[in-house]
């Protein structure tokens, strides 16, 4: 089969499309024919060796959705055929992928294979950090950094859902219109305003984070008492500061998540959790996929350049052919 794989840490130039081996289902796993695959910044973070290993070999992706091919070994919900979008940890970016039968959900009519290999790991990433972790209930506030990705899109038209009040931030006006389309209440162009200034006295109880750096402080300021910060990337650099005093006063929690590593079991009970609660409100057309562009899947390097632009309003997906 046809694959992406990394040949080296490095830029775009790293990422080959090669013949590999199909992969060998063991228990529980079904052989899914990619028919298209997320692009994520993971993905680029991967690639780059920012998560601290060599990145040689390996097949990024971490969302699909097709058809399955073949079902192994103690497998029971899914027959050949099946159309289904799954979330993985990895080797996504592939004609065929072996894919715990539990981590796959049926695409939803409505949706094509793009649009469905665009919600496993965004979904996942929001319903995880900002409804589990961060406790976002019905009457609270959210205020999320980078509206337009395929993170605060997801997590505006989520939240809105479930009776929250957004807040987002953009860096077009053009962005902040889309945002406010899908939901948002008020979206800030963060290169025309500061944000802090505009949301002063909202009562944000949790923010969805991805840039920290000089946006911390910022954030802790912003907070409502018992407010909850939440990272799931640091687009600004490792390090940000923490006046502590804030904390203490407003009794502040800070956390992060990173669903990719998560063990099977986690993931297992969260795409059950997304299922019962998210499923639905795509099936009832409440939730709007958002897809900027396509790319075919040798083109796998123009696509997370383009992600690396910014330019990109929603989910970037690479479609995968025979």
């Amino acid at each position: 089969m046809k694959a992406i794989v990394i040949s080296g840490p490095g830029d775009g130039a790293v990422l080959d499309l090669k013949d590999v081996a199909l992969p060998t289902l063991e228990k529980h796993q079904v052989l899914v024919r990619v028919r298209a695959a997320g692009v994520n910044r993971s993905d680029i973070h991967q690639r780059t060796g920012g998560y601290g290993s060599d990145p040689t070999g390996q097949i990024p992706g971490l969302e699909v959705a097709g058809i399955v091919e073949q079902c192994g070994p103690n497998t029971s919900r899914w027959r050949v055929g099946d159309a289904v979008c799954a979330l993985v940890s990895g080797g996504g970016y592939a004609q065929y992928i072996a894919v715990d039968e539990h981590h796959c959900l049926p695409i939803p009519p409505s949706l094509n294979f793009v649009e469905a290999a665009s919600l496993p790991e965004t979904i996942g990433t929001v319903w995880s950090t900002v409804f589990q972790w961060g406790r976002l209930s019905q009457g609270e506030t959210l205020l999320v950094q980078g509206g337009s990705s395929g993170i605060g899109v997801t997590a505006i038209q989520l939240a809105k859902a479930f009776g929250a009040t957004v807040y987002t931030t953009a860096g077009s006006d053009e962005k902040c219109a889309v945002c406010q389309q899908l939901g948002a209440d008020g979206c800030v162009n963060y290169k025309q305003q500061d944000f802090e200034q505009v949301f002063q006295g909202r009562a944000i109880n949790v923010i969805l984070d991805m840039v920290g750096g000089k946006y911390t402080a910022k954030h802790l300021r912003l907070l409502d008492m018992d407010g909850r910060l939440m990272f799931i990337n640091a687009m600004q650099g490792p390090d940000s500061e923490l006046h502590i005093p804030t904390l203490m006063q407003k009794r502040l929690v800070i956390s992060g998540s990173m669903l990719k590593p998560r063990d099977t079991e986690y993931k297992t009970t969260l795409l059950a959790e997304i299922e019962k609660h998210v499923w639905p409100l795509i099936n009832e057309r409440r939730y709007k996929v958002i897809i900027d562009r396509t790319f075919p899947l040798a083109q796998a390097a123009e696509a997370q350049t383009y992600m690396e632009s910014s330019q990109h309003i929603g989910k970037i997906v690479l479609e995968v052919g025979e």
